[in-house]
């Protein structure tokens, strides 16, 4: 899988940021500074470092594809909402505008939707004043969509009755997906598009890619959840807190509030199988817990344990991004361990708690605010050069081009042997495995 980035032909415009700072390496970036994916030796030896995988470094050129006065942006919201979008679209708009003189910028409505005509939904123009607060509420001031993907000659010939220069598209995996087509496409056709992807999505799943935003966000606000579950839990006598996370396909989020709260006795995630029945299920050590402690609280991604469910092969359901519909593991944990202590005639009280959609409404924390900010004004600045199927990624606390490809070829998830986890099984005291064989 290669890491190289593709150019659009040609860098004949004099940056205008070249009038605005001294020229100096710290300002402007080379093509070929580039960052080391495989920073760790296996054995010490430098021979091991696999050279030929760096990620071009982001930052601003000296030179451009695009003559910025003249150029005209799109920025589009794709998949489920996240916090801090809102966000970079205002440094999308507000580093285009100030920074490299371009006025010409659309903000395409409802995803991917919005480049289909038939559905009705005109762009709107985006300025400064448009943006000005936008980043202290949550959502998107463009709304989003899943799918509308599913005939992509209209998407890019929408761009080009638009006369689309630099396309800004703001979503998960699906929207890279979307996006790695219509850059292939406007190839093909010859068009003068770059399309650049911010990654968005709060189960920071992306690979190659440090974090995507929203997720800080993500975690912070689940511990609100979390505290009240464990509130509850201490509460009552065998208080049980129950709280179903966001991570379809990789429990960062579950297992890092759980971290930052240290008040969790148990995460489960996608990553890592586990039983309810035996000696070492997961009910055998909650009855444990109770009789030891009295009160327990479990924190759980809604992936994980899809396994212990019924599923009907043929029935399988999916979202309009193409992922499949999972069942609700925290109201099937709900319901089993509840069953398990009323068979034993154990008094038990749960509280259950799904924060789901109130942390993907939320506005981003300032931590959160400030990446968002910066992959805005990093997305610029590729799109500007002529940079074209990328997504704007951090590595190794650097800001890279990452090719869509590259990101999307795999999903990114939580390695079982880290030790991320192992901190996970510190904070918790969970057993490391909770499967009877």
């Amino acid at each position: 899988m290669t890491f190289s980035i593709k150019n659009l032909e040609g860098k004949k415009f004099r940056s205008p940021l070249l009038d605005k700072f001294h020229h100096n390496n710290m300002n402007f970036v080379r093509d070929n500074k580039r960052m080391i994916y495989n920073v760790m030796l296996d054995n010490g030896d430098p021979d091991d470092a696999h050279l030929d995988e760096t990620f071009e470094l982001a930052g601003p050129r000296e030179f451009l594809h695009f003559d910025p006065e003249k150029v005209r942006s799109a920025v589009v919201t794709c998949g489920g909402l996240c916090p801090g979008i809102n966000s970079v679209i205002r440094s999308i708009v507000m580093e285009s505008w100030y920074r490299y003189n371009s006025r010409d910028i659309l903000g395409i409505m409802y995803g991917y939707n919005g480049l289909n005509p038939a559905k009705g939904y005109d762009p709107i123009e985006l300025n400064p004043s448009v943006v000005e607060t936008i980043h202290m509420d949550g959502g998107t001031i463009l709304g989003s969509s899943r799918g509308g993907t599913e005939n992509m000659d209209i998407l890019v010939d929408t761009l080009e009755r638009l006369k689309i220069n630099i396309l800004y598209t703001i979503g998960g995996d699906g929207t890279l997906r979307g996006a790695h087509k219509i850059a292939e496409m406007a190839e093909q056709r010859g068009m003068d598009l770059a399309v650049v992807g911010v990654p968005k999505t709060i189960d920071n799943d992306i690979s190659y890619i440090q974090r995507s935003f929203g997720f800080e966000t993500a975690f912070s606000v689940a511990v609100d959840s979390i505290t009240s579950a464990h509130v509850e839990a201490k509460g009552a006598y065998n208080g049980i807190g129950l709280v179903k996370l966001m991570g379809r396909d990789s429990g960062f989020i579950a297992a890092n509030a759980a971290l930052a709260m240290n008040d969790v006795n148990y995460v489960l995630v996608p990553e890592v199988p586990f039983e309810l029945n035996g000696d070492n299920g997961l009910l055998a050590h909650l009855e444990e817990r109770l009789l030891r402690r009295k009160h327990a609280v479990i924190c759980v991604a809604e992936g994980a344990g899809q396994d212990l469910m019924e599923h009907d092969e043929s029935a399988i359901e999916r979202d309009a991004s193409g992922n499949i519909k999972h069942k609700d593991i925290g109201v099937f944990l709900k319901e089993k361990i509840e069953t398990y202590f009323r068979n034993k005639k154990i008094e038990i009280t749960l509280k259950y708690i799904d924060p789901s959609y109130t942390i993907r409404s939320a506005p981003s924390v300032p931590n959160d605010s400030i990446f968002c900010a910066q992959l805005g004004q990093y997305a610029v600045h590729a799109g500007m050069a002529g940079k074209t199927d990328l997504v704007i990624g951090q590595w190794n606390n650097n800001y890279t081009h990452v090719p869509i490809k590259l990101a999307i070829s795999k999903r990114r998830k939580i390695n079982p042997n880290s030790r991320f986890w192992f901190s996970v099984l510190d904070a918790t005291g969970q057993p490391e495995r909770m499967i009877n064989n």
